[in-house]
């Protein structure tokens, strides 16, 4: 039997959920879906300028788990770019911070709710 798979911390859930081209449909031949944990990766490492370590740290998994789900985060996204999809940012194993948690780097939480309903956990 396999090892359950650990939640993922998560500071703060996108502002905006879907992003693509001005005159896209969505459906399921057009759009790539980016889990919320994943979203998480590419907003620490490629925006907070974090290494993994520290990534892996606030987000309470190992290193290679990052590493993981930050290449899984950047294929998906260069699918949206090049191939002009709909990048959805839905769904995950995650956890939000509560506000006061000390992974979300001692300088205040920035947890922000999406416009659209997420299955917080």
């Amino acid at each position: 039997m396999p090892r359950p798979r650990k939640w993922r911390k998560v500071c703060c859930l996108p502002l905006n959920c879907s992003f693509g081209p001005l005159n896209a449909q969505i459906n399921d031949n057009n759009c790539v879906k980016m889990t919320v944990d994943e979203y998480e990766t590419i907003r620490l490492i490629d925006f907070e300028n974090l290494i993994q370590e520290e990534c892996a740290e606030r987000m309470n998994v190992a290193r290679t788990t990052v590493q993981g789900i930050y290449d899984d985060a950047r294929k998906k996204l260069a699918d949206a770019l090049v191939n002009g999809k709909v990048l959805l940012i839905e769904g995950g194993d995650y956890t939000l911070c509560d506000e006061n948690n000390s992974f979300c780097g001692g300088v205040g939480c920035r947890r922000r709710m999406c416009g659209k309903p997420f299955d917080i956990k």
